[in-house]
């Protein structure tokens, strides 16, 4: 079984845009350009919800058919729109049953962290 799995993805306008109208977020600073343009952001920005999914997916790929148990994360810097970002989830057992990974998402232009945290999942 591998060890950690890993995924390029660039934010795209088109990805916020259906994210928040399947989550029901419809947050301007994540699809509104002229607004995110007033912010200190200056672009759209990701969900952090939609960055968290993109990591489950990453999970699913290292423990299939899993359930998750928790999820702590943490969003230290902003993933804007045309960045691409490096997702990296990685099993750390501690246990028996459950499945301890440790999750992350960095910006590839200057390896910024965008999502910190940890997850544990059982089959």
């Amino acid at each position: 079984m591998p060890r950690s799995a890993r995924l390029a993805r660039t934010m795209t306008q088109t990805d916020f845009d259906e994210f928040a109208r399947l989550s029901g977020d419809a947050n301007p600073i994540h699809i509104d350009a002229a607004f995110a343009a007033k912010t200190p952001f200056a672009k759209p920005v990701a969900h952090g919800a939609y960055l968290c999914a993109i990591l489950r997916g990453l999970v699913a790929d290292l423990v299939p058919g899993c359930r998750q148990v928790w999820q702590n994360v943490m969003f230290p810097n902003p993933a804007a729109v045309g960045e691409t970002l490096i997702f990296t989830a990685t099993l750390s057992d501690k246990g028996d049953q459950a499945r301890h990974l440790t999750l992350e998402a960095r910006r590839h232009s200057d390896d910024a962290l965008c999502v910190s945290g940890e997850t544990e999942v059982t089959s």
